[in-house]
């Protein structure tokens, strides 16, 4: 009798935060800070007296004191301060303001994007399968866009074998995205919305047999009348940006990066189908202005999603895709027709985690209307990812052998830090995360009930989630599936702010 094999299910883990070599907890810039002030301390005492060292060094006390407390998000004094002072220009300017269209103050009388993506431009092109695709410029950042939609499989029903093949195939996939020239960054949007259920009307009509029996005939227009009410319909973006300069360094073209792309993106998409995103395709410039069109104003999904059913192709630009109204606030985001609200990951699930960990915070819920929930990715190319790993090991060792008796927390940093440096070393890819995480709703009273539901789904992933204070228009925009990089758009290079 031959035995029977159990399966055991598989764990992942070690996400780890880059750290920053430094002295109690603070960062290398910290530590200059600390070296320059104790060094202005012994010279006040020096030529002025034990007073003025002594408020000197009262200073210091109250600059370090601004950089070593932190919340529960790791976020410092300093960077809630600045973020308040931000928050407090932004309404003074009137910038959280945005009124579009002929009759708005903007002088270009249109429905353009708001913020960040406001410069951006649409163009579409056809690759070498001849299918069209949208490719998205922002000159800002000098940086092209194309995006993909798929209809995952999902999980139910599924083999645990099948299942843990497809995590190894979108391992392998988002590590071959290192080895794309010129890909900065790759964003995975999951959203769920209410189903209009006329996709299901129209395919039941077209394909309703008139010969049919009468019993048949009832039940399937009765299915198609009542099966849409409370049900929910899921799509999933994949969002892949590049840089508009090419290998000799000058800026490309529109239409040079859609040569170049048209000729790559039947792989990038083919490659997609062992990793459970089913049959994965460019989107075509209507596709994509529909999709932004609905974030904006959920009321228009319907009118959309029926014209898409019968044929009709919607006439939409990507100058009308915006909101015609929209005010952010300090917690939440109001746009047209819904108002929603957007929290950034702070820190990613601690120690080992299954795969189905974000299955509750991907699904539908009924305190949302709509929800979005963004993967943003940034693989660092082998020359970067091998200094990358090394000098983190180095700043982790310091950190652990700075303190006679190292916390647990230290060893496990330099452990995780240590095999991070090993993976790598055989050839493992090196990829940067967040995730964004965004609800809608079109009845502002029910705005409560949704920010309790993401707080307990972001508890069930394991995920530490904190609303993006005072930049809920930037947080909207990136949870969509554009592939804005917001690290290129921030005053303060990021770099510099993991310093401090």
């Amino acid at each position: 009798m031959a035995a029977t094999e159990q399966h055991t299910p598989r764990t992942y883990g070690n996400w780890r935060r880059p750290s920053s070599a430094g002295l109690m907890g603070l960062g290398s810039l910290g530590t200059v800070l600390l070296m320059v002030g104790m060094l202005i301390t012994v010279l006040m005492v020096m030529t002025a007296g034990l007073f003025a060292g002594a408020v000197s060094l009262a200073l210091l006390g109250a600059v370090l004191a601004v950089l070593l407390v932190k919340d529960r998000h790791g976020r410092s004094l300093l960077a809630r301060a600045s973020g308040r002072i931000a928050w407090s220009n932004t309404r003074t300017m009137g910038a959280h303001l945005y009124r579009s269209g002929p009759l708005a103050r903007t002088g270009w009388g249109t429905y353009q994007l708001p913020g960040l993506a406001a410069p951006s431009r649409l163009s579409e092109h056809t690759d070498a399968y001849a299918r069209p695709f949208a490719l998205l410029h922002v000159p800002f950042a000098a940086h092209y866009t194309v995006v993909l939609g798929s209809e995952p499989d999902g999980a139910a029903l599924v083999d645990p074998e099948q299942v843990d093949s497809w995590v190894a195939g979108w391992g392998q996939w988002l590590g071959n995205l290192a080895e794309e020239p010129g890909l900065v960054a790759a964003q995975v949007t999951i959203e769920t919305a209410p189903d209009t259920g006329h996709r299901l009307h129209r395919e039941v009509h077209d394909n309703l047999d008139p010969d049919a029996p009468e019993l048949a005939r009832t039940m399937l227009t009765e299915v198609a009348r009542t099966y849409p009410s409370g049900s929910s319909l899921v799509r999933a973006y994949i969002a892949l940006t590049f840089k508009a300069a090419g290998a000799d360094g000058k800026r490309r073209t529109p239409e040079e990066v859609g040569l170049d792309l048209s000729s790559r993106l039947p792989g990038l998409t083919g490659n997609l189908a062992a990793t459970g995103a089913g049959a994965a395709r460019p989107l075509g410039a209507a596709e994509l202005c529909e999709v932004v069109r609905a974030a904006y104003d959920p009321a228009s999904a319907p009118l959309l999603e029926q014209a898409r059913a019968h044929g009709e192709n919607v006439d939409l630009s990507w100058t009308e895709v915006g909101p015609a109204a929209a005010q952010a606030f300090w917690e939440d985001y109001r746009h047209d027709s819904a108002t929603s609200v957007s929290w950034t990951m702070t820190e990613a699930p601690r120690g080992t985690v299954q795969s189905s960990v974000l299955t509750r915070l991907l699904q539908p819920h009924p305190d949302i209307d709509r929800k979005r929930v963004s993967l943003l990715y940034r693989p660092l190319d082998p020359a970067r990812a091998a200094g990358a790993v090394e000098a983190d090991l180095r700043h982790a060792m310091f950190n652990a052998s700075s303190n006679r008796k190292p916390t647990a927390r230290d060893v496990l940093a330099t452990r995780m830090a240590e095999a991070t440096a090993n993976e790598e070393a055989r050839g493992a890819a090196l990829v940067n995360f967040g995730v964004v995480v965004t609800s809608t709703v079109t009845d502002p009273d029910r705005l409560a009930r949704a920010r309790a539901a993401v707080d307990n789904l972001s508890a069930t992933a394991r995920l530490r989630l904190r609303p993006a204070y005072g930049s809920q228009d930037s947080a909207f925009l990136a949870g969509l599936p554009l592939g804005l990089v917001l690290p290129e758009h921030a005053r303060i290079p990021a770099e510099i702010r993991n310093q401090l």
